[in-house]
């Protein structure tokens, strides 16, 4: 063989080599991380982060192939919450995504820099997490589920739901919730005749307290208020309203999963599905601070007639053929 020939040979060799040994090059890893404020056990919440899982690996991301999904669960304990935030700032993941509030604080305080999703923040701006809803600017955008006009909502499907009723006990955690659905209690109560008591709690022992209190006195009704507090404390609000005969709505599904009465608000299993679509396009180079916070679209009314009968309600045909999902 020539030797022109022969540097042609190897030549080609080469680039046919550096070719297979690019095509053999492994997708980069990116790192996701996922910081809630509720236990680790919640099954629900595992659930619904499933659902952002799901809807990852439809648009391209494998767990343990492309993306590394790292969670963190605080249960409710603010030391921990603000261990775990400084931590995924050191970590540095491509996004993290969270739930509430408080996460969404404690995280901006660890970083300014690191991409954040979040849902059930509910008050965005006048917590400071966003400069706009069109544009949040910054390292923050997400998901709201409830707009401040839906107090008067609870208030009204409450008062349809149990017509009996002339006082109604607003239960929240003054330290987790942001406030922004007393103006519609308000005008809501005195459209429907109804005598609206705020009850502020910090621990179980308030609650148990506060609730034994109010249903001394007859045709009282319970509205709770959504945050991680109320939340993490759903087990305890259902067996005591139960044991208290009052009728109560609620504003997360699972609640009712836990024998609520009546769940009224966002469809909370596709904001999660949305979530994951919001974390694909920042893993694609989309700035967070370029994708406006949304609203819900999506809303559902759940009714469990168990309960109802329990508390010796009858539910109006009316109302039950608005539900989306009736519970025997």
């Amino acid at each position: 063989m020539r030797r022109r020939e022969f540097a042609k040979l190897i030549a080609g060799a080469v680039v046919v080599c550096a070719r297979g040994a690019w095509a053999q090059q492994p997708e980069p890893m990116r790192r996701i991380g996922v910081l809630m404020g509720l236990a680790e056990d919640d099954l629900e919440a595992q659930s619904l982060l499933s659902t952002t899982r799901h809807r990852l690996g439809e648009l391209g991301w494998r767990e343990g192939g492309n993306i590394r999904i790292e969670d963190r669960w605080t249960a409710g304990n603010n030391e921990r919450l603000l261990a775990y935030a400084v931590e995924f700032a050191r970590l540095k993941p491509d996004v993290i995504v969270c739930e509430g509030t408080p996460v969404v604080a404690a995280l901006q305080q660890a970083t300014r820099t690191i991409p954040i999703v979040f849902v059930n923040a509910n008050n965005p701006i006048g917590s400071g997490f966003v400069a706009s809803i069109a544009r949040p600017g910054g390292n923050t955008t997400g998901f709201v589920s409830f707009e401040p006009k839906m107090g008067g909502k609870w208030l009204e499907t409450l008062k349809e739901l149990a017509p009996e009723i002339s006082r109604v006990a607003v239960i929240y955690n003054p330290q987790t919730h942001t406030g922004q659905h007393f103006q519609s209690i308000d005008d809501a109560s005195r459209a429907l005749v109804l005598t609206t008591i705020l009850l502020p709690f910090h621990d179980a022992a308030d609650i148990e307290r506060a609730l034994g209190e109010f249903a001394r006195e007859t045709r009282g009704g319970l509205l709770v208020l959504p945050d991680n507090s109320t939340n993490l404390h759903r087990e305890l609000i259902c067996t005591l309203t139960a044991q208290n005969r009052l009728p109560a709505i609620y504003p997360f599904r699972r609640f009712i999963t836990s024998g609520g009465l009546a769940y009224y608000g966002a469809d909370t299993k596709d904001m999660y599905r949305k979530l994951a679509e919001y974390v694909d396009r920042i893993l694609r180079g989309v700035s967070p601070g370029d994708l406006p916070v949304q609203q819900p679209t999506k809303f559902e009314l759940l009714v469990n007639l168990k309960t109802a009968k329990a508390l010796g309600l009858t539910v109006s045909p009316t109302l039950l053929a608005r539900a989306d999902e009736v519970i025997e």
